[in-house]
């Protein structure tokens, strides 16, 4: 298989006390840099698309046929997930399946519990027919990031418990604080409800919105189950830097590899940043 479920990684990773890092695609540069970075680190890694930028991708086919052609163009062996971020509809978790990823999240935060837990089930039930793993979100992250708009509502540890026995993921994303895109202030992280909810659950947690959530609170979350950390704001933003930083030097470089490559550098750099601090570098 080309990519591997999210499933035994999480596993490893929360028994051993580190976390595996989700870099979010935004093209072709950015599964160059991630790959490299991965197998330079000797790290696990999840790739993800968010269910927003699917299209803007090229489609699930198109996504999942890229990031397997450059992980082949460049030898990579460290064990690689490709993950559906923010699937909207068990419609799209199937395209998804069938197009080749190795695992999917079924975002149904937003709807009653009942509805969500249901969804969630159906879900499970088809990415666990074809060996793919399912993550699942409770509460609501905050911010804004990929078009997702929200206030921060802290995950009920009673809901958490009804989603996770009743349908079975393998992976749940409690939102305790966290958001999307950038902080206004230091992040506050609920970590009363986060190991209460670790305890009764028994399966890997998730946290979404971890660009800027400073180093002490990234490992306590850590240490409380947390073995995935989704980053996509400061690798965006790191991007954004190298280039402007590029057009500023040289307002008249058209040549298109001259202004990306330092911004793939930069991407490389920040994704190992990242892989160093969540311990999971020489894990693969």
């Amino acid at each position: 298989m080309t990519f591997v479920s999210m499933t035994e990684m999480l596993q490893c990773a929360r028994k051993e006390n580190y976390a595996v890092g989700q870099f979010n695609i935004n093209g072709l540069l950015w599964v160059q840099a991630i790959l490299q970075a991965a197998e330079e680190t000797r790290s696990p890694v999840i790739l993800a698309a968010s269910d927003r930028m699917i299209e803007y991708l090229g489609g699930f086919a198109t996504i999942a046929s890229m990031v397997k052609a450059v992980k082949e163009e460049l030898e990579i062996t460290v064990p690689v997930a490709l993950h559906l971020d923010h699937g909207t509809s068990f419609s799209r978790c199937v395209q998804a399946i069938d197009a080749g990823f190795s695992s999917v999240m079924y975002d149904g935060s937003h709807l009653p519990i009942q509805d969500n837990i249901a969804n969630t089930q159906k879900v499970t039930s088809y990415a666990h027919a074809h060996g793919v793993s399912v993550e699942a979100e409770v509460g609501s992250v905050g911010g804004m990031e990929d078009g997702l708009v929200g206030g921060i509502r802290y995950a009920d540890q009673s809901e958490c418990e009804r989603l996770v026995r009743e349908a079975g993921v393998d992976a749940l994303a409690p939102a305790l604080g966290s958001v999307h895109g950038k902080y206004q202030g230091e992040p506050v992280l609920g970590f009363k409800e986060m190991e209460a909810i670790a305890e009764a659950v028994r399966i890997p947690l998730v946290l979404h919105g971890a660009s800027g959530i400073p180093l002490p609170q990234l490992k306590r979350a850590i240490e409380l189950g947390h073995a995935k950390v989704n980053y996509n704001t400061e690798l965006v933003t790191a991007w954004t830097e190298a280039v402007r930083a590029v057009l500023e030097e040289n307002p008249s470089l058209c040549e298109p590899r001259a202004i990306m490559m330092p911004a793939k550098e930069a991407l490389v750099a920040i994704v190992k940043e990242k892989i160093n601090k969540l311990g999971s570098a020489g894990k693969a």
